[in-house]
């Protein structure tokens, strides 16, 4: 069935802002088109302008509150638990915002009977890929390093970081965020029993020692955390950087590897 509109139709359309897509005279009989061609003759100005009408605007949908959140809570007992479950406690943490962004955690890496313990500051783009401590170039670089004392990442060596996940960006770690992971390094430390902490870079050095100095004024001495002995040094990304401190990153291995012949 067609539908038939006349001249007095199209214009109350019009007038309610309808828009009407078929030609004009389409459905209209053949009386009805002679008064409509008449109207098209008036000028313009005189003929009555249809109602401009605004399309609808998207009403917004409510949203639920969020609910606000307290402080969020470390894993309970970390200080009572062996390697796997201290694994797994870090692998599923969300004691800081770090967890919303990680790829992987990075526990550590190496001996679980080694002297040596090597603590960096956090892991970065390629750690969080890969969930392994010092990748890529600084992680080359710290491999030779280690090599030069006869050591190496899976013999002799544990290497962990205060940080277990990647601040986005690289950015600095935030205090919250060092205060909430070092539990778990401080069960590693007590589960390692090593023999001396070679701390890697400032954040790891300043968290270990609970200090504000840099590390240059803290070189060359024999530190403690929780009894173990420390010695600190540059981190290799640093190095990278600053070739010639690789001398003094070289001494203070050398300071490590004194104070563990002492030690032994």
């Amino acid at each position: 069935m067609s539908l038939q509109l006349d001249a007095r139709q199209r214009a109350m359309l019009e007038e309610m802002g309808v828009r009407v897509f078929a030609p004009e005279n389409a459905f209209l009989p053949e009386e009805d088109i002679a008064p409509v061609l008449s109207a098209r003759e008036v000028p313009a100005a005189a003929q009555p302008r249809p109602a401009v009408v605004q399309a609808p605007q998207p009403v917004a949908q409510a949203r639920a509150p969020v609910p606000a959140t307290g402080p969020r809570e470390r894993i309970p007992g970390i200080e009572r638990m062996e390697w796997d479950a201290l694994k797994q406690a870090v692998a599923v943490c969300q004691a800081c915002k770090l967890c919303e962004g990680r790829t992987n955690t990075v526990f550590g890496v190496g001996d679980q009977q080694a002297d040596w313990l090597v603590v960096g500051e956090a892991p970065g783009e390629n750690e969080d890929l890969q969930g392994e401590p010092f990748v890529g170039q600084a992680g080359k670089l710290l491999d030779n390093m280690l090599a030069a004392l006869s050591l190496s990442r899976r013999e002799r060596v544990y290497i962990a970081n205060v940080l277990k996940c990647r601040p986005p960006g690289n950015r600095n770690p935030e205090p919250e965020e060092i205060a909430q992971c070092e539990p778990f390094l401080r069960r590693q430390v007590e589960l390692l029993r090593p023999k001396i902490i070679l701390a890697v870079g400032r954040f790891a050095v300043q968290t270990l020692l609970q200090t504000n100095e840099p590390i240059g004024r803290l070189r060359g001495r024999v530190h403690r955390y929780h009894d173990v002995p420390v010695v600190v040094t540059y981190h290799p990304a640093y190095l990278l950087r600053n070739l010639p401190d690789k001398a003094k990153a070289w001494a203070d291995l050398c300071l490590a590897q004194a104070v563990l012949r002492e030690a032994s």
